[in-house]
């Protein structure tokens, strides 16, 4: 793992993880429910952030689990790298950080993150990381604003007063897919696992925003 281990990780204010993930994280946008923020140091260096928060759709995901409670998971929202760090560093700083969560809030139970296939990636580092993929969904929310020319999400447009003009805009091509983690391995997932294969199978392969399949990158 070479000086992966040597990786310090630690939780961070908001003001410099935000300003971290707008400049590094391919969308440019932080996400307003992002409350708790890791940096990943090396040589006392600011490299990496991981942003977790509650899911903006609460109600949706928590079926996911059998009996879970209102408050017993989080998301992780966004994560942005810069091209510092070595190999195996965002899979290493992702268990730590999922140490740190289990240490601090014993009360969180499983960990929901979205991998976006339409303009970034689909989960290699989730993969890497232990999670489980439960949904390959073809994109529907993400869509390009013919005002500002950027991919937006349709909750965002609905904050904006645009959720009327939504259908209008041009649906960015792609797919969005859904990883869990059991941080309490008693937990039941709700919901079909997929073997990884099934990636390709749809046609939901991309790497680093281009279209890809896994076997390709072996």
């Amino acid at each position: 793992m070479g000086r992966a281990k040597e990786i310090i990780v630690k939780v961070i204010p908001s003001k410099i993880a935000n300003e971290f993930v707008k400049k590094h994280h391919y969308s440019g946008k932080v996400v307003p429910n992002s409350k708790l923020h890791f940096g990943c140091f090396l040589d006392n260096k600011l490299h990496g952030v991981l942003s977790y928060g509650s899911s903006m759709r609460k109600d949706l995901i928590k079926p996911l689990i059998k009996n879970t409670g209102w408050n017993e998971f989080i998301e992780l929202n966004r994560m942005a790298f810069d091209d510092f760090l070595p190999k195996n560093s965002e899979s290493r700083c992702i268990a730590i950080t999922i140490r740190l969560i289990k240490k601090n809030a014993p009360h969180i139970k499983w960990i929901i993150t979205f991998a976006d296939g339409t303009q970034c990636g689909d989960g290699t580092i989730y993969r890497a990381s232990g999670f489980v993929l439960t949904g390959i969904k073809e994109n529907s929310q993400l869509a390009i604003n013919p005002t500002n020319k950027k991919v937006e999400h349709k909750i965002t447009a609905f904050h904006n007063g645009n959720e009327y003009d939504f259908k209008n805009w041009v649906k960015v091509k792609g797919f969005q897919l859904r990883y869990i983690y059991l941080i309490d391995k008693t937990c039941k997932i709700n919901a079909e696992i997929l073997p990884f294969r099934k990636i390709d199978e749809m046609g939901a392969g991309m790497y680093k925003g281009e279209k890809i399949k896994l076997s390709d990158r072996k």
